[in-house]
């Protein structure tokens, strides 16, 4: 059985670029997301606004992507000085993000976006990835979640050893 994707849709501005996520945000729907934030980050958007209200659900993998690019941009770890806005998330998914202990990687808002504007609908292709490239994702969020707070190294290491267990038999048999 298939779990749907997170539906990513990108609005940029002069200032910052806005992903708006709707659905549920799974480790199907991560290496996209993180392929997204990369490309607009390599074009030169430094500031981003997750939208987060339509969001339903977010799981352990992207919440470890949205903190790897929380740890690119916002190296100190100072929500004050943080680059990244997340927009209007749901009690849950504030709560996910607190309890593993990365909340502080964002600034937390809760409003009606103001757009300016110059905001104009920018074009994204999702990405169609490879189940190596899925599991990587997946291997790399949770090293992440655990390379952030130490508690998460309970929580995930029979997880992480899987997935890298996996993704060795998985690029040994596409060899």
């Amino acid at each position: 059985m298939s779990t749907p994707s997170a539906k990513l849709s990108v609005l940029v501005c002069k200032d910052f670029a806005c992903v708006k996520i709707a659905g549920r945000a799974n480790f199907m729907s991560s290496p996209d997301f993180k392929t997204l934030l990369t490309e607009l980050n390599q074009k030169g958007y430094n500031r981003f606004i997750i939208d987060l209200a339509e969001c339903v659900l977010m799981d352990s993998t992207f919440l470890g992507v949205l903190a790897g690019f929380g740890l690119v941009m916002n190296p100190g770890g100072e929500s004050d000085q943080c680059n990244i806005e997340l927009l209007n998330p749901s009690p849950r998914i504030r709560e996910l993000l607190e309890n593993l202990g990365v909340l502080s990687l964002f600034k937390v808002t809760t409003s009606a976006p103001q757009l300016p504007e110059d905001a104009k609908v920018s074009a994204h292709d999702p990405v169609n990835p490879t189940q190596a490239q899925i599991t990587r994702t997946c291997l790399e969020a949770h090293q992440t979640l655990m390379a952030v707070n130490p508690e998460n190294v309970a929580r995930f290491k029979d997880v992480t050893r899987f997935l890298a267990e996996d993704l060795k038999n998985l690029e040994k048999s596409s060899q």
